[in-house]
């Protein structure tokens, strides 16, 4: 996909993640989320660095896809896992490697980490999306 960038998330693409969450839990587990507290989450993690943090994928400056990251520390590793999480791709952009963009930036980021020891992704066996 040519012009696809990937950077961190910020408030002024709040609509953007909701309509996406929303779209994602309906598509996927066919889950109708309150947009309210949907809203208030989103803004937490966009607020709150230590909690996690988002990442926006858009080509020519329109948003394509989106995907959260959580954290959870392993005693075992001493050092913390990255989660995947809340990944979706608007459907005009799929099949376009914009996930694949994602993914990479994920993978850029836990290089840098000196914490970081891994990275998880939870997948819904029956999303076939």
């Amino acid at each position: 996909m040519s012009d696809l960038t990937v950077r961190r998330a910020d408030v002024r693409d709040l609509d953007f993640l909701v309509a996406g969450n929303l779209a994602m839990a309906k598509e996927t587990e066919d889950l109708s989320l309150d947009g309210d507290t949907l809203r208030l989450g989103i803004s937490h993690m966009l607020n709150s660095a230590a909690d996690g943090l988002y990442l926006i994928a858009e080509q020519h400056g329109n948003p394509a896809g989106n995907l959260m990251i959580t954290y959870e520390w392993s005693d075992w590793r001493n050092g913390r896992f990255w989660w995947i999480q809340s990944v979706y791709v608007h459907p005009d952009f799929r099949r376009q490697g914009v996930y694949r963009a994602l993914h990479e930036a994920v993978r850029e980021m836990v290089q840098a980490d000196h914490e970081a020891c891994g990275i998880r992704l939870y997948v819904e066996k029956e999303n076939f999306n």
